[in-house]
């Protein structure tokens, strides 16, 4: 027989945005980390790809819509705090990016070094088996322990 060792995670990053398997994810990964007393990141990107040319030359709708991520990110940062997490060791990102995932795995996940990803998947109505492709990409792509969680909930993009 052999021994049951739970894995304990240091370092944590978890993605966030408003969606439901987001907060599933986040949920999650705060309550990972506080039983593990690991390191948190909260990772939130401002997804460039959805802004067009006259937008990205507009310096005030640029900061304006990251401040507003900043914001709801510190959302975050707060209900980590409630649920016991030490504020010294959680740390919100907000990162810029047309491919969210892409910057996740080529730039957020070296800079933050993680040894857990805790990531959320919804999935498209009437193929609830696949995974999304942002969670698909960051599952193949993270270069570390990635957490894909679920949720009942169903989107479909029309």
């Amino acid at each position: 027989m052999f021994e049951i060792k739970p894995k304990k995670f240091s370092k944590i990053l978890v993605g966030v945005d408003d969606a439901p398997d987001a907060r599933a994810a986040f949920a999650y990964a705060v309550d990972k980390a506080k039983r593990d007393g690991s390191e948190l990141g909260i990772v939130s990107i401002l997804e460039t790809g959805d802004i067009n040319v006259y937008q990205i030359l507009d310096k005030d709708y640029v900061h304006g819509t990251e401040d507003e991520l900043k914001s709801r990110i510190n959302e975050y940062v707060e209900a980590a705090i409630n649920y016991g997490i030490d504020p010294k060791k959680i740390t919100a990102i907000v990162d810029r990016g047309s491919r969210p995932a892409e910057r996740i795995c080529n730039h957020v996940i070296p800079e933050f070094q993680p040894d857990l990803l805790v990531i959320g998947s919804i999935g498209k109505r009437g193929n609830r088996k696949a995974v999304g492709s942002q969670a698909s990409y960051m599952t193949r792509n993270a270069g570390t322990s990635v957490f894909c969680i679920r949720t009942t909930e169903t989107v479909s993009y029309e």
